[in-house]
């Protein structure tokens, strides 16, 4: 028997999980956009060589880059937490009678 709170409550589309497809694409999105950042801070730090501690910062910003594009583009989003235990109040007990002891 379904329970009728929980068909009162049914799950909206909206709250549903990505499908693996929508989330592999937002990942390689994520991976070019930070691969891409890469590129042009190398470019800047070859511009400003003249100001050395900002040309070294901006290549010290882009050497780990594709660790953390990799690292990020390989982590799948964490799974909602669906609320299984549904404890009701009003529920009556199984048994809610006494009990006798048997003394040995």
């Amino acid at each position: 028997m379904a329970d009728p709170q929980h068909a009162a409550n049914p799950v909206l589309i909206t709250d549903a999980a990505m499908s693996y497809e929508e989330e592999l694409a937002a990942r390689k999105h994520r991976y070019k956009i930070m691969m891409g950042m890469r590129i042009p801070l190398m470019i800047l730090a070859a511009v400003f060589y003249s100001v050395p501690w900002l040309a070294v910062t901006l290549l010290v910003i882009s050497i780990p880059l594709p660790w953390m594009a990799v690292l990020i583009a390989n982590d799948r989003l964490p799974k909602k937490r669906e609320d299984v235990n549904r404890f009701q109040a009003d529920r009556p007990q199984i048994e809610d009678r006494e009990h006798r002891v048997i003394d040995g």
